[in-house]
C-alpha cells in the first residue's frame, strides 16, 4: 500500500465470530515437538484443523476483497512476478485461541489474489525449534487451501534457499540480517493476527517477518531491519479472535502500512511500543521509531453480510477492544489445566478435529 498512510477496518459481523464455537488450548506450547507423531498416533497428521474451510473462506472473501481494496488494485497495476502472503503460523493453535492466523482468512485472501493479478502465489513461514514449518501446515490445513490457487508453501529455513545480507544503517548504528532473496523479489503481505508475543510485546507484522531472517541483534531491531529488507506491500490484520488474557471474538480485519497497522495493533494490547524500547534510541535515530500520530491516519470501513456504516460506531469498537485487551499476556508455557486437555481430547473424538501438538505432548491422542 505504497503511499496510502491510512489503516482500513472491517468488522466481519458484529457480535458473531465465525471461527468454531469452541474453547480450546490455552496458548501453551512445549519446548520440542520437531520430531515425534500427530494427535492420531501416526508420523504425519491425517485430520485438520478447519473442517468447514469453504464456509469461513466465504464470509471473509468480501470483507478481505474491501479492506485490501487499494492493495488489489496496486498490484493488478503492477503485476509483480510473485506475491508472497506471509501469516503468524508459528504454530499449530487452534484458530479459534487467537493465536495464529486464520487459514481461512490467507485462503481467501489468495483467492482474491488469484482473481485479480497473473502472479505465482507463496505462503511463507519458518520452522522452529519447536516444529517443523510443514508439521505446523499440515495441522492448519494448508496444503490443501493452498492447492486451490497454486500457490507454494515456502520454509524460510530451508538451507537451499538462496540469501542475502542486507545492512540498515545511518551515521551511527547498524543491523544487519539476512534475508532469503524470493522474499525480496516478492511482492510481501504480511498477516499477523491480533496477540502479544511471549515476551510482552505485540506479535505484529514486522515481528512476523522477523521471524523469517537471521539476525545477531535484539528482537526489537531486527524487526525493523527485516521490514525495511522485505519492503511489503502492507499487513492485514487478523483481528477476529485476539489473544488478550484468553481468546477475545474481536471480529475485525485491518490492513494498511505495515508500520501503521503495528501501531494500531500495540494500542489495542495497552503497549505503545514500550516493549519494543529496548534499542529506543537507535530505532529512533534510524527514523523507524513508532509515532502516535500514525493512529490519526485510522479509516474504518464496514463490509460484509451485515455492512451498515450508520450501525457501527468504530470508535466505540476500538475502545471496546483496548479494554479487552489491555495488558494482553500469555500463560505460562507449562499452565495448560489438566481440563483442556480432556476436553479437547473429547471434542476431537467426536468432532474428528485433530488434538493439539502441545496437548499430544501431555498424553493426547
Amino acid at each position: 500500500m505504497t503511499g496510502a498512510p491510512v489503516v482500513r477496518g472491517t468488522v466481519i459481523e458484529a457480535g458473531e465470530r465465525i471461527d468454531d464455537d469452541i474453547d480450546t488450548t490455552d496458548g501453551t506450547e512445549p519446548r520440542d515437538l520437531r520430531s515425534g507423531h500427530s494427535g492420531n498416533g501416526n508420523d504425519a497428521p491425517t485430520r485438520r484443523w478447519n473442517p468447514d474451510i469453504d464456509a469461513r473462506m466465504a464470509a471473509y472473501e468480501p470483507s478481505v476483497e474491501d479492506v485490501l481494496s487499494p492493495t488489489l488494485d496496486e498490484l493488478s497495476t503492477a503485476d509483480p512476478e510473485r506475491i508472497t502472503l506471509v501469516p503468524d503460523a508459528h504454530y499449530p493453535f487452534h484458530p479459534s485461541t487467537g493465536m495464529v492466523t486464520d487459514p481461512a482468512l490467507v485462503g481467501a485472501t489468495l483467492s482474491l489474489l488469484d482473481d485479480r493479478t497473473d502472479a505465482e502465489l507463496a505462503v511463507a513461514g519458518t520452522s522452529s525449534a519447536a516444529i517443523a514449518f510443514e508439521r505446523t501446515t499440515d495441522y492448519l490445513g494448508y496444503p490443501s487451501l493452498v492447492a486451490r490457487t497454486g500457490a507454494e508453501l515456502v520454509d524460510c529455513s530451508d538451507d537451499d534457499l538462496e540469501r542475502e545480507r542486507y545492512v540498515l544503517t545511518n551515521d551511527d548504528h547498524a543491523v544487519a540480517v539476512s534475508v532469503p532473496v524470493r522474499l525480496r523479489e516478492s511482492a510481501v503481505i504480511t498477516v499477523p493476527t491480533l496477540r502479544p508475543t511471549d515476551a510482552g510485546a505485540f506479535a505484529g507484522g514486522r515481528r512476523t517477518l522477523a521471524r523469517l531472517v537471521d539476525a545477531v541483534t535484539d528482537a526489537a531491531a531486527t524487526a525493523v531491519a527485516a521490514t525495511r529488507a522485505i519492503d511489503p506491500r502492507g499487513s492485514l490484520l487478523d483481528a477476529t479472535t485476539a489473544y488478550g488474557e484468553s481468546p477475545y471474538a474481536a471480529n475485525t480485519l485491518f490492513a494498511g502500512p505495515t508500520p501503521a497497522v503495528d501501531t494500531l495493533g500495540e494500542s489495542l494490547l495497552g503497549r505503545s511500543s514500550t516493549a519494543d524500547r529496548t534499542r529506543a534510541a537507535e530505532l529512533e535515530a534510524m527514523g523507524t521509531a513508532d509515532s502516535a500520530s500514525e493512529l490519526s491516519t485510522v479509516r474504518v470501513t464496514p463490509v460484509g453480510p451485515t455492512a451498515d456504516a450508520s450501525g457501527v460506531d468504530f470508535e466505540q469498537h476500538l475502545a471496546t477492544l483496548r479494554k479487552r485487551l489491555d495488558g494482553a499476556s500469555l500463560p505460562p508455557s507449562d499452565a495448560t489445566h489438566p481440563a483442556v486437555s480432556a476436553a479437547y481430547r473429547l471434542y476431537a473424538a467426536v468432532g474428528g478435529d485433530a488434538v493439539p501438538p502441545q496437548l499430544d505432548a501431555r498424553g493426547g491422542h
